[in-house]
């Protein structure tokens, strides 16, 4: 399903007193209808010293002289409050309707990190310790309905080693950081109600749970809004017991897809407790992809590929609190939008209004246990078990989740000890014991879904799990060796990548997280993910074994920019269509797939005929018919920068659902010419119904053209280079930089010849040039960015930003023997998929050099009397200069997007 949302990048969010931000119920899976929100503005100030306790800041007299906007964390731009101090206190007025007298009132927090007590009218409601789940206490015998009450609020939130931390460095969650709300609920009420529903026997599995145990019997009442009718059950808490079971038929029952993400709302009453729930009809299990032993996810009994992105969640303004409930529905429709079939929420307990989003709009989610960054003693043990079972407790009625995920890379499991008078950190085998317990823990606790032990990676291994996953990080090019030997090493006994003493199953083989971010020396910084993606995805398609990917990620964060969007959500540009009309991201998501294998570009000869493997990858059970029709193309842009369609053909092949198959490959033969070919492919239906496009490009080396006269230099073999701030070379002089304002001129020894020349013109490819911080000389580079330093995007020595909507241009213009003959600007400094060359052209050291940055064709013509002219003289000079302090950078023909040198042409006929 492709979801057309229309997604605007947001501004700075500001709230005035008349409005709240968040104003939306937080949980709509669990809503009474008798609640007051108190997002909103709040009295605040911070206790660096601890005082508050002790001087009585809960009572009438102390002073709170800031103000926050909750829930956002303090520290973040949009509370208003900067990060002074580890404690924080907050306090408001509230008011309780006196039509609430009939009923118990309590106070819910939705997550305030970490240790936080309240205060009514001065007296102590409650505390709580934890960072991520809600928890709630009752005020009844506190207030007065009708009256306004004085709230106070501490937050303690000094680090402590066993709390859950998870990614916080890219922004502390400090204090209220969910919706805190007043709720009236019935003297007896619902704590939780479970729905699991059974799609082979076509029923849901109601559970209940009180509180406490009943002082007497009570009825439960569920009515179940099927779509066309309700369907009424009724289920009883008996005395002495907080528990109540009852399976509801659910007829003609319409299962939530990822399609048709159907949801059944719920109405429940206890008494004179009332809620609004709702559950999908889905089944999350695993199985063989039909025709094959490969393991797979399934819903509903069909199996998924899954292709997921690590969503860190993280807002630049809110941190862990999004703006609004529109940004959190968007958010979840740009995955949909790209292709995706699921998220990972890395290590954070997701909002429920973002997972809420994912349930309504179809999008899976695995949802990840936050991690601490101590050792993994008894309070570390105790504060993930307290955590993992409210979680589950929740978010148990979403049918978008389909994992739970307790650990990552072995975060938070290494003791420290001494061996040998050398301290050492390792995992040792009882915490490993411990580790399969939280598997069978959550198993315990919700058998509806499967269950991760420790998403891993960097030489640690699985205990017990449901998902055999694994993490890798490589450039583009090392993905065969690798997906081969994770082929080969996987099968039931294997002990690959699990831990001594337990070994591999039946389960799918997954990867959950790849790209090419930490896949070369020191991190990539800001580059163009497409490339590497692209052979990535290429790569995977061909290995079947491997039910899924998880990208890294779904946004750029402070130490990360290998995002599908930037950190504010605006658009990174890969530079798909304009290689392929009509071609888009989510071609490289399509479940008919194409795949010509691990080489997107290749050097071959002139007039050769080259060899195509094509590997066709059909990860569905539609009926698409019994062929599919495979059309190509093959574009060749020249050494003079001239395009022609070489080829337009097509094959037809049978088909079959779920088929994995390598097909007879493609016989193409190569343009003369030196220049860039673009092969073009797609497959289609017997409709004529695209089904999924891809391409591949070949530099070919070949001869020239007849009646052509081209004098080429290497844009190094300048013969002035002036430039007002600095200028540079790359790849041994494939391309060259100068930044700021300046020049560079080329002499072109012209032969007597170009006096019958009958046309001419020069051509070039260039661009502006930022001066990235890198290349900056008194740029500091011992930076750590693994652990998320605060840096620009452009510092890493790997990166070159990917191309935007933020553009560096720079107005140029082109001198010939002194005279001016052309101008024009050129829009931006770019890096993305259409630099096939200066990707090409990287060595395989695990270092990039200004990968995937291209330029723009410059043409000017040159009229009869100049080049007669220049044939008298044996020289024409070309000065190309910026005007301004855009800079300037001249790409030759192994580097850039098009396969020429800075060249004078001339034609002879």
């Amino acid at each position: 399903m492709l979801l057309m949302v229309l997604i605007a990048t947001f501004a700075s969010s500001t709230f005035s007193a008349q409005e709240i931000p968040l104003p939306e119920h937080p949980r709509p899976d669990f809503e009474r209808p008798d609640w007051i929100n108190l997002n909103g503005s709040w009295e605040f100030t911070f206790d660096s010293l601890d005082m508050g306790i002790t001087d009585e800041w809960y009572g009438a007299g102390a002073d709170f002289p800031g103000r926050i906007t909750v829930p956002f964390p303090w520290g973040s731009e949009l509370s208003g409050q900067s990060d002074l101090a580890d404690i924080a206190w907050y306090r408001r007025d509230i008011n309780i309707p006196r039509s609430w007298q009939t009923k118990s009132t309590f106070l819910t927090v939705g997550a305030s990190d970490w240790e936080t007590t309240v205060w009514l009218d001065g007296q102590l409601v409650g505390k709580h310790q934890g960072g991520y789940v809600p928890f709630s206490f009752e005020l009844t015998d506190l207030i007065t309905h009708g009256q306004n009450h004085r709230l106070v609020v501490r937050v303690d939130d000094a680090r402590r080693d066993f709390t859950l931390y998870g990614k916080q460095g890219y922004g502390n969650a400090r204090g209220i950081w969910q919706t805190p709300y007043l709720e009236a609920r019935g003297y007896v009420y619902l704590d939780a109600l479970h729905f699991l529903p059974d799609i082979d026997k076509k029923e849901v599995v109601v559970k209940g749970y009180l509180a406490e145990p009943a002082g007497e019997d009570h009825e439960l009442t569920i009515s179940i809004n099927s779509g066309v009718d309700i369907i009424e059950a009724r289920a009883e808490f008996k005395a002495g017991s907080n528990y109540t079971r009852i399976a509801v038929p659910i007829p003609g029952a319409r299962l939530w897809t990822l399609e048709d993400p159907h949801l059944y709302w719920v109405q429940a009453q206890l008494g004179s407790d009332h809620l609004t729930s709702y559950f999908g009809m889905r089944k999350i299990s695993t199985m063989r992809m039909p025709n094959s032993e490969h393991m797979y996810v399934s819903l509903n009994n069909e199996p998924v590929y899954l292709q997921l992105a690590l969503d860190q969640s993280y807002h630049p303004e809110g941190y862990y609190t999004f703006p609004s409930d529109k940004f959190l529905q968007e958010e979840i429709a740009r995955s949909i939008n790209i292709g995706l079939n699921g998220i990972r929420t890395h290590i954070k307990v997701e909002v429920p209004r973002k997972l809420y989003w994912a349930d309504k709009l179809g999008l899976l989610v695995m949802e990840d246990l936050p991690n601490s960054w101590g050792l993994p003693n008894r309070k570390m043990q105790e504060e993930s078990e307290y955590t993992m079972r409210e979680m589950i407790k929740r978010d148990f009625n979403h049918p978008s989740i389909f994992s739970w995920c307790i650990f990552n890379e072995t975060w938070g499991l290494k003791s420290d000890w001494r061996i040998d008078q050398r301290r050492t950190s390792d995992y040792l085998p009882e915490t490993q014991d411990w580790v399969a317990s939280m598997y069978y823990l959550a198993k315990s606790l919700d058998q509806t879904r499967l269950v991760e032990d420790n998403s891993i990676c960097c030489g640690y291994g699985h205990t017990e799990t449901d998902l055999n996953t694994w993490h890798s990080y490589l450039p583009g090019w090392a993905w065969p060796e690798l997906l081969q030997t994770i082929v080969d090493s996987t099968f039931p006994g294997s002990t690959y990548d699990f831990e001594n003493g337990f070994e591999q199953g039946h389960q799918p083989n997954f990867n959950s997280e790849c790209g090419n971010v930490w896949g070369y020396e020191g991190s990539t910084g800001d580059v163009d993910w497409s490339w590497d993606y692209h052979r990535m995805l290429n790569t995977f398609r061909m290995f079947p074994k491997v039910a899924g990917w998880l990208y890294t990620e779904h946004h750029d964060v402070i130490n990360e920019w290998n995002g599908y969007w930037r950190f504010d959500r605006s658009k990174k540009y890969t530079g798909f269509e304009e290689l392929y009309p009509g071609m888009r991201l989510n071609d490289l998501h399509s479940l008919i797939y194409l795949s010509t294998g691990n080489e997107i570009c290749k050097t071959v000869q002139g007039g050769a005929e080259v060899t195509v493997p094509i590997f066709l990858s059909a990860m569905t059970g539609a009926d698409l018919g019994s062929e599919l029709t495979i059309k190509y193309e093959l574009e060749h842009t020249n050494y003079i920068g001239e395009t022609e369609k070489n080829i337009s053909s097509s094959k037809i092949i049978s088909y079959i659902p779920w088929m994995q198959s390598e097909l007879d490959p493609l016989k193409i033969k190569m343009p003369n010419q030196s220049g860039l070919s673009i092969l073009r492919l797609q497959v289609e239906d017997s409709g004529g119904e695209v089904l999924h496009r891809n391409f591949m490009h070949f530099e070919v080396s070949g001869q020239g053209l007849d009646d052509v006269i081209a004098v080429s230099k290497s844009p190094s073999q300048y013969t002035k280079s002036e430039w007002s701030n600095k200028s540079w070379q790359v790849r041994d002089g494939r391309k060259v930089n100068g930044a700021g304002s300046g020049s560079f001129t080329y002499s072109f020894a012209l032969p007597p010849e170009a006096r019958r020349a009958k046309s001419g013109y020069f051509i070039v490819e260039a661009s502006a040039k930022e001066l990235f911080v890198k290349d900056q000389e008194d740029f500091d580079r011992d930076q750590d960015y693994m652990r998320g330093d605060r840096v620009s995007p452009s510092s890493n020595p790997n990166s070159y930003p990917m191309t935007d909507e933020i553009e560096h241009s720079s107005r140029i213009s082109v001198h010939v023997n002194g005279i001016k003959l052309h101008t024009t600007d050129l829009a931006d400094d770019p890096a993305d998929h259409r630099g096939v060359l200066s990707w090409h052209h990287q060595l395989t050291d695990r270092k990039l050099r200004e990968a995937g940055s291209y330029g723009y064709l410059i043409r000017v013509p040159l009229s009869q009397r100049i080049l007669r002219a220049a044939a008298r003289s044996g020289e024409l000079n070309i000065e190309l200069v910026a005007e301004g302090n855009g800079g300037l950078a001249i790409y030759g023909r192994e580097f850039g997007q098009f396969p020429f040198d800075p060249s004078v042409v001339l034609k002879m006929n």
